[in-house]
């Protein structure tokens, strides 16, 4: 009987043994996959092919006020994904559109272990009276930086497995934002606050922390802008996100575009591809200047495009009575011009926008801002992404409840009659 029961005791551990083996087995698997999708790092992301990025804003009214529910970003956010589309933008986080952006992304992944999105958590900052008729003391900063600050770290600290860089200003330091603008020495308190926090393990370590800003206000344009402060701060910041848009300086600094169109007894198809390599070859010059720039201080700090893009419609300087620059097929042709480039270069191209957001310019329908979108407001595909259409609609994936549509009823002769060719 003794003997019996030690057998009976001996195979009760086997059996115990091999459910721990089996709960193992699980726990690990189930840990590989969650690795796959969640702790990837920022330095994983940026200037990989693979995670195309993309500046969003959900907003489909013409006014802030209208705030896009749950339900429309997770819409929007499987478009996106579909694209290939999974490291996102956001702007600022004082209004719910950026904690509802986590949200749906939480939720998406809960639907789909397969989901992946990551985010860019934009930091509005202003300085003393921005925004207001008071006079402007742009060497201190506004009180309500404190708020947004704070509730961006709350935000990645409730998400870590998605908000995988905060970036501290939009266009924040560059000088012709006169009604806002901050100088260095305001970015680089905030940016040293958020490293501080992290290296006290109250944020990732992993979490990269930038200020995403116009190339001059990296050092790349004017010598007024070679400050100690901005020195430091490409000290402190892990990458440089800076913004250029040669489509602005077709009317601001027109000199590269307004030469002479070679071919210009050929199709419009080749006018517009000139053109464009002229804007790409713009762009990268202002890419190389803060290189140089950083060099010369002899920092190393990777360098990501945090913004650029181009409105396919203009009433004002950029349309027919301005530089001409503005249609739908020129937007496609950049479009897909800067992904080559960054592509290749492995640079991440946070690309301006997603879809059309028509309060940012509500007065003014026609206004460029209005127009940057790779998709209209209403969910119509734009030229640039038409090759998706079909793949989208056999996903049943809609906006606004509605199938997507290309632009011009999919006509490329159509499309074409709307092209700009600069008059010389």
């Amino acid at each position: 009987m003794k003997d019996r029961y030690k057998y009976k005791d001996e195979l009760e551990n086997v059996r115990l043994f091999l459910v721990l083996i089996f709960i193992s087995i699980a726990f690990f698997a189930c840990k590989r996959d969650t690795l796959t999708t969640s702790s990837i790092t920022a330095k994983e992301l940026l200037g990989n092919p693979e995670y195309q990025a993309i500046s969003y804003g959900g907003y489909r009214m013409n006014s802030r006020d209208i705030q896009p529910s749950i339900a429309d970003i997770k819409e929007d956010l499987e478009i996106l994904s579909e694209l290939g589309l999974k490291l996102i933008r956001t702007y600022n986080v004082h209004l719910p559109h950026a904690s509802n952006v986590l949200r749906a992304i939480e939720e998406l992944r809960t639907e789909n272990a397969e989901f992946e999105m990551y985010v860019m958590l934009g930091v509005w900052i202003n300085c003393k009276n921005g925004f207001t008729e008071l006079s402007k003391d742009h060497s201190v900063g506004s009180p309500k930086n404190v708020d947004e600050v704070d509730e961006a770290v709350r935000l990645t600290q409730q998400h870590p497995e998605i908000v995988k860089i905060i970036a501290v200003g939009n266009e924040a330091m560059v000088k012709w934002a006169a009604s806002y603008y901050v100088e260095p020495a305001i970015i680089l308190k905030w940016v040293r606050h958020i490293q501080k926090l992290k290296a006290n393990d109250e944020l990732s370590k992993d979490l990269w922390v930038t200020s995403s800003d116009n190339f001059a206000s990296w050092g790349g344009g004017s010598e007024e802008y070679h400050i100690p402060e901005l020195d430091s701060l490409i000290e402190e910041v892990d990458y440089i996100s800076m913004h250029t848009y040669p489509m602005h300086d077709t009317h601001y600094n027109p000199e590269f575009w307004n030469k002479e169109i070679s071919n210009s007894n050929g199709p419009v198809e080749t006018k517009v591809d000139t053109l464009i390599t002229r804007a790409i070859t713009y762009a990268r010059a202002q890419y190389q200047a803060i290189e140089n720039y950083t060099k010369t201080l002899g920092i190393d700090k990777p360098i990501h495009i945090g913004e650029t893009g181009w409105a396919s419609h203009s009433s004002g300087f950029y349309g027919a009575n301005g530089s001409r620059a503005c249609d739908e097929y020129k937007q496609a042709v950049y479009y897909h011009k800067m992904r080559s480039w960054t592509d290749k270069e492995n640079i991440s191209c946070f690309y301006f926008e997603a879809f059309d957001e028509p309060w940012k310019d509500a007065s003014n329908p026609n206004g460029s801002e209005n127009h940057f979108g790779l998709f209209t407001h209403d969910g119509q595909a734009k030229y640039a992404v038409w090759d998706v259409v079909n793949l989208l609609n056999s996903k049943k994936l809609t906006r606004g409840g509605s199938t997507m549509k290309k632009t011009y009823d999919g006509d490329v002769d159509k499309l074409l009659e709307s092209v700009l060719i600069p008059e010389i």
